[in-house]
């Protein structure tokens, strides 16, 4: 199997223009959401470099009245001082990403009988709709109405795949699969506050694991997020970190 990297995840968006230094990410359907709306270093900026692209990249979301910037950095290198800088000093938030994997038989997890599991399906389409609308709120009613155009658009790609939660027939958790020929990538990965520490993310991820016994799983997280910690103590194996700014542009 080749190398699992931050290459392998995936990233709804087009790219509109690239070159030896970046690739520009743009998404018409999903202009509020960051992830999808972006540049993408190929290699680490020179601060001048950095400055060229946040004036391009600023120029082409004012456009299309998008109010903020996003940049990623290669993986497991570190930013230089100067444009952390730059950067800290333009009120950009600077974070980072953690990769991981496991094989499916490295995952176990304590059946709970009260958490049933399941792919979604036309027919509870509507729940996972809901369900995600709700989580989304938390990032704005242009976000959460945006999100719901989305998912209806990738329930549909063979390669994407719903799964939902429930808790005494109450939705519980989600999660997107996208699956590649070596890969499963956990996306979208979430438990409603109310139904946290009932182990349903275990459950919802035991059904990956099940569901997926050829694949490597693959997942990314916040670096700063103690779901990190959880994935450690899971037996997943960290593969490495990307760096990222944002800013919100009012």
């Amino acid at each position: 199997m080749k190398t699992i990297s931050f290459a392998q995840i995936n990233r709804d968006g087009s790219i509109i223009a690239e070159n030896e230094l970046f690739a520009q990410y743009h998404t018409k359907e999903m202009l509020s959401r960051y992830d999808s709306n972006l540049l993408a270093f190929k290699r680490m900026p020179s601060l001048l470099e950095l400055k060229e692209a946040e004036q391009l990249l600023h120029t082409h979301h004012k456009q299309y009245g998008q109010k903020h910037l996003k940049f990623i950095f290669p993986s497991n290198e570190k930013i230089s001082e100067e444009v952390i800088e730059y950067l800290t000093n333009e009120r950009y938030t600077i974070g980072f990403l953690e990769l991981y994997s496991i094989e499916p038989t490295r995952f176990s997890a304590r059946k709970n009988p009260e958490v049933e599991v399941r792919f979604a399906s036309e027919e509870n389409l509507a729940a996972v709709l809901e369900l995600n609308y709700k989580e989304d709120l938390q990032y704005g009613e242009n976000f959460a109405k945006e999100k719901q155009e989305h998912l209806q658009r990738i329930f549909t790609f063979e390669d994407r795949y719903f799964v939902i939660a429930y808790v005494d027939g109450v939705p519980a958790g989600f999660l997107h699969l996208i699956e590649q020929p070596e890969t499963v990538e956990i996306d979208n990965f979430f438990v409603p506050d109310s139904m946290q520490r009932k182990g349903i993310g275990s459950q919802m991820q035991q059904f990956v694991m099940d569901h997926f016994t050829e694949k490597t799983i693959i997942l990314v997280a916040d670096g700063e997020d103690t779901a990190r910690e959880m994935y450690r103590k899971q037996n997943y194996d960290y593969l490495g970190f990307q760096y990222e700014a944002l800013k919100v542009v009012e």
